[in-house]
């Protein structure tokens, strides 16, 4: 009976793996095990376009079923492995064609079958070929984006597990306790290590650590040096020699972070240079040039320029940013709080008042409602001409200027609209643009920020409360005791306010330490959101289990470590001061002050063409020199109105800000998001503002000249 259940469940077991060999074609050695709590977590982790773009590949992959090149196999390999991506190579590069061959169709169709164009037709199939290749790259890209921000990390990840090894030589719970207090993507990578071993992927934790450690040597030598002195502390006998080896790690990283990014500031010169002439100077200088151009060319419409000016120009300046921004070297980054402690997210709501009572509101949804609004005022003059093709502001056919203007072309088709008064409200489209997406991002992180400005402020002076709380311990005062102690001596500080809660908590509420600290209702780190102080606190009570001169001990450590990662962190940000400084001018500044120049200049070009386009045509009716006049009339073409053209150009500025302002975020910063999304909103505003008011200046000011020329030369 026994021989026959063991031969059934033989036959069943391969009956399954024949089955899963076939749908994965022979990929059965590929499959990972994983553990329902790392796929729970991982789960959690990456953004959910991150799970959609495995489900595309996946079903990508079924369909096609690309290999890819024996070289190119084991880099995307590779790279799914450190995104933690759970995709194959064959479904990466079956994703990577699937996508272009249907845009190439849809786009054609579209294109050929609405626009009646054959050139969009050409333009969808160049794209679709260039396209190819990136998505194909698509896992090598994440992987380089993933690395970028999990490099950020990398001090603090040697800073947590240092200062967890002082105390306790225990590497296993020093890398658990690092992957508690950092954030993604580095805590996915640490909680990997362990869950590696407890899966039986590998037999130590040396081993797997040693293997991660591997995958960062091309990428990050000083973090692999740093945790290799790590685990000779181990080997170290003498617990001064140990000792010695923990503090030699965090030395290794900080110094050599410094130099590389010397180096980095050294060669960012060329990179930013080459980005500010392609993305912003000549793309500009060929704006001024455009309505000359466009006026004596057929066939050319506001939409070949959108094409090329908001779709081409701001996806190759974002590649050549993104690429500059992948190789800056690790740093000491800052992360969004809400996503470090959840009960934050609520801040990212807006608060509004309606009659006595406040109603929060998704920032998405306020941005909507406000960019819905400036939008209908900008597309008026489109709205208006749909529903009555006849209507005009002023009805006077001599006025200087109206309000519509639209005009027939040498085919008999209306074109337009061309008035000063329909250019005016095309800036409402760029201010819906600019205003909506700049409410959105400085509104969502805007609370955020001011909190995490405040736990700044108490972290940069923590460092100075907890040498004093050491030495209070180190007197072998109980922690009871020694907080009441330095609280009385910080009481005007932020560090004072917060030992002054924990003592509060011990001396009226009767709790220990630990719940003093951390209590989920009356903990005092519920009112000071920071991961470097609950370490600490964690470091002081695991520390003082072990007795007070211990505890003494790894404050004062842990109050030098804080102190030199401060210092390294300002350092770096000198550095970058000049590139920084110079991209925020242009940023705040030149480029939207430039843009509107243009436009103005833009628009009196277009009306000057126009009227000598009528004036001519009105001249040669009847006239002797009837048929010659009115060739030269049929010279200077109607052009590109300036309400399309201001259109493009606004966009393009709010484009352009948005993608410099990741950049400069990126360098200055690293891999910060909450920054970034703060930082996007008030610049976009700021800019789009400024941008508005300098063309509407401008345009109305070129006008009156070009009017008054005119009218007095005829």
């Amino acid at each position: 009976m026994t021989k026959i259940k063991k031969e059934e469940y033989k036959d069943l077991l391969d009956k399954y793996k024949s089955k899963l060999s076939q749908e994965l074609e022979g990929h059965v050695e590929e499959a990972i095990p994983q553990t329902r709590e790392y796929t729970q977590f991982r789960q959690e982790i990456l953004p959910p376009h991150m799970n959609a773009y495995e489900k595309a590949c996946q079903f990508a992959g079924k369909i096609l079923n690309l290999k890819p090149d024996k070289k190119k196999a084991p880099l995307l390999q590779e790279a799914i492995e450190s995104a933690h991506l759970n995709i194959t190579p064959i479904g990466a590069v079956s994703f990577g064609i699937l996508v272009p061959l249907l845009l190439i169709v849809i786009g054609s169709i579209v294109a050929f079958a609405f626009l009646q164009s054959l050139m969009f037709v050409m333009i969808v199939l160049i794209l679709g070929v260039i396209m190819i290749k990136p998505l194909s790259n698509l896992p090598i890209y994440i992987a380089s984006y993933w690395r970028l921000k999990a490099s950020n990390q990398m001090v603090l990840c040697i800073f947590y597990v240092v200062t967890y090894m002082r105390h306790t030589s225990n590497i296993e719970k020093a890398i658990q306790f690092a992957s508690e207090h950092l954030s993604p993507p580095l805590s996915l990578d640490m909680r990997k290590i362990v869950w590696d071993v407890e899966t039986e992927k590998y037999d130590t934790l040396k081993q797997s650590l040693d293997i991660y450690l591997n995958s960062w040597r091309k990428y990050n030598v000083e973090f692999v040096e740093a945790f290799h002195l790590v685990e000779s502390s181990l080997l170290e006998g003498d617990e001064t020699r140990r000792l010695g080896a923990l503090d030699r790690a965090l030395d290794v990283i900080l110094e050599e972070t410094y130099e590389k990014m010397l180096h980095y500031a050294h060669h960012l010169k060329s990179p930013i240079t080459m980005l500010h002439m392609l993305g912003i100077i000549l793309p500009i200088l060929g704006l001024v040039i455009l309505p000359l151009v466009v006026s004596f060319m057929e066939g050319v419409s506001w939409l070949h320029l959108f094409f090329f000016y908001n779709i081409i120009i701001p996806v190759a300046v974002y590649s050549l940013g993104r690429s500059i921004l992948t190789k800056r070297p690790t740093g000491y980054g800052d992360t969004d709080i809400s996503e470090e402690i959840p009960s934050l997210k609520k801040f990212k709501n807006v608060m509004v008042r309606f009659g006595k009572n406040i109603v929060p509101i998704n920032p998405i949804i306020f941005a909507i409602i406000i960019g819905g609004i400036i939008l209908l005022i900008g597309l008026s003059p489109i709205i208006i001409h749909s529903l009555s093709p006849a209507f005009e502001f002023p009805a006077d056919p001599d006025a200087s200027f109206h309000l519509m203007e639209y005009q027939e072309d040498t085919d008999g088709n209306l074109v337009g609209p061309f008035g000063l008064g329909a250019s005016i409200l095309s800036l409402f489209v760029t201010l819906a643009f600019g205003l909506g997406f700049g409410l959105f991002f400085r509104l969502r992180s805007k609370n955020l920020i001011k909190i995490r400005r405040k736990t700044k402020k108490l972290e940069d002076e923590f460092a100075s409360a907890l040498f004093q709380l050491g030495n209070r311990l180190g007197d072998n005062i109980p922690a009871e005791l020694a907080f009441s102690t330095v609280a009385e001596y910080m009481q005007d500080t932020a560090s004072g306010k917060f030992f002054s809660l924990v003592s509060i908590n011990i001396r009226k509420l009767g709790m220990s330490v630990q719940q003093a600290i951390f209590s989920p209702k009356y903990g005092a780190i519920r009112y000071f959101p920071s991961k470097i102080i609950e370490s600490s606190m964690k470091v002081l009570v695991e520390s003082v289990k072990k007795g007070p001169r211990i505890a003494a001990q790894s404050l004062t450590n842990m109050a030098r470590y804080i102190k030199e990662i401060h210092r390294v962190n300002e350092r770096l940000k000198d550095l970058m001061a000049d590139i920084v400084s110079s991209m925020n001018s242009q940023i705040k500044f030149l480029t939207p002050a430039i843009s509107g120049i243009v436009v103005g200049i833009t628009s009196m070009i277009t009306f000057i063409l126009a009227r000598l386009s009528t004036q001519l045509a009105k001249l040669g009716q009847g006239s002797e020199l009837g048929t010659s006049t009115l060739g030269v009339a049929t010279i200077f073409g109607l052009g590109i109105p300036t309400y399309f053209f201001q259109i493009v150009v606004g966009l393009y500025v709010v484009q352009i800000i948005y993608i410099l302002t990741i950049m400069s975020n990126g360098i200055e910063n690293g891999s910060d998001k909450l920054n970034e999304r703060y930082q996007v909103g008030v610049n976009i505003m700021k800019s789009t503002i400024l941008y508005c008011f300098i063309a509407l200046f401008v345009m109305i000011l070129f006008n009156f000249i070009a009017s008054n020329i005119i009218s007095s030369s005829l």
